[in-house]
């Protein structure tokens, strides 16, 4: 089992604290997938590169930024490190030791970017008012992940109108661009596994492998992982994600469910073993996620409809706040068994199965095995409806 280190634990806490210090408003979803990817980044890379480093620079000329401080994110040797920048005139500078290509991610005070760096010089330019569109040159890495993305530029232009149209959907109309999304997202993966298999000595292939096994099944990602070639599993990130995908492994569909304990609300511990005999949605959410929150009546709608069926809910809440928590069940009427050691991201349970971004859920059929994984929305009641309505 690969453990975070207390380093990577300090990173993003000062991480949420940045982000909150120069927002002063609730960390966004956007934001908090970004955090979680630096987190699965680091536990990823928690491996020792005997190759010698060499020095990689980035000159940043940035129109309409204003004079501050802007942070880097990379990793020395498995270990997360926090470069901070001063800019003046919208100009900077970064240089680090890099013992091979890596995904950098800078934090400006409105959003963060990802570049893919190398032991190069290189330059970022664009405009303060278009972060999302700031061009690293330089980098050849960086210039076949460029062309990657505009191969998908036909997807994209399908999606993005589907995300602005979500928020002012009816319940039906959101169904509908949720299969729509759905068939986009598969249609990605498809051309991703194409790729992988077309260039599988690259390191963007290899990129493109970890950051499916952010959240992906361990079925999709072993196969993906085998089609890589032996120097790269051999490289720091091949062999971190050898080790993430021995995590993966542990849901696997047909595993058994670890049989755990935790506290409920009135701190009783709580045995995975006492729902042994029934099919179990084990939850794994928190109160401050907004799109668990989002997905918490859908959930209880179906557990309303399977409750006598021998069916139930556990939820894993990956809370730190025991009055946040226990503020969040009783706003969102969820009835069902609720448990938490209250570690928030260090939660056992979900430390043991790498659970790296929520909602997440295993589906456990009677005999504690492991059936299904990220079931929700519409996936979780059509499989629900194979179980029970049949």
């Amino acid at each position: 089992m690969v453990v975070a280190p207390a380093q990577m634990q300090t990173l993003i806490k000062s991480l949420l604290k940045y982000f909150n210090k120069l927002n002063k408003i609730t960390i966004t979803y956007k934001k908090y997938k970004m955090i979680n990817k630096i987190k699965l980044t680091a536990g990823l890379l928690l491996v020792t590169c005997a190759a010698l480093a060499q020095k990689a620079q980035l000159n940043g000329n940035i129109k309409g930024l204003k004079d501050g401080e802007i942070v880097f994110y990379r990793l020395v040797n498995g270990a997360p490190k926090m470069d901070t920048v001063q800019t003046k005139d919208g100009q900077f500078t970064w240089s680090a030791e890099l013992h091979e290509p890596q995904k950098i991610s800078i934090m400006f005070p409105e959003r963060y970017v990802e570049f893919f760096a190398e032991a190069k010089n290189m330059t970022l330019t664009g405009t303060a008012e278009e972060l999302g569109k700031l061009q690293v040159k330089g980098s050849p890495l960086q210039d076949e992940a460029d062309a990657y993305q505009k191969s998908l530029q036909d997807i994209t232009d399908q999606e993005n109108p589907l995300y602005q149209q979500y928020g002012k959907a009816t319940a039906e109309e959101k169904k509908q661009i949720e299969e729509k999304i759905s068939k986009f997202r598969d249609i990605k993966r498809e051309r991703a596994a194409e790729y992988i298999k077309k260039y599988p000595s690259s390191f963007y292939s290899l990129s493109l492998v970890a950051d499916r096994a952010m959240m992906g099944k361990y079925e999709d990602i072993q196969s993906l992982y085998a089609v890589l070639t032996a120097p790269m599993k051999n490289t720091m990130q091949g062999k971190a994600l050898a080790n993430r995908l021995d995590i993966l492994k542990r849901s696997a569909i047909g595993t058994a469910m670890l049989n755990f304990s935790q506290a409920d609300l009135d701190k009783k511990l709580v045995s995975f073993s006492s729902f042994k005999g029934k099919y179990v949605l084990v939850d794994f959410w928190a109160s401050w996620c907004g799109p668990c929150r989002q997905e918490n009546p859908n959930v209880l709608k179906e557990y309303n409809k399977y409750k006598d069926k021998n069916f139930t809910v556990l939820g894993i809440s990956l809370d730190d706040n025991e009055d946040k928590w226990k503020k969040a069940i009783k706003d969102d009427a969820m009835p069902w068994t609720q448990v938490s050691d209250l570690k928030g991201f260090n939660n056992e349970v979900s430390s043991y199965y790498g659970i790296m971004g929520i909602p997440s859920t295993l589906l456990v059929d009677p005999n504690g095995v492991i059936i299904a994984k990220d079931l929700r929305g519409e996936t979780l009641s059509e499989k629900l409806k194979e179980l029970f309505d049949n």
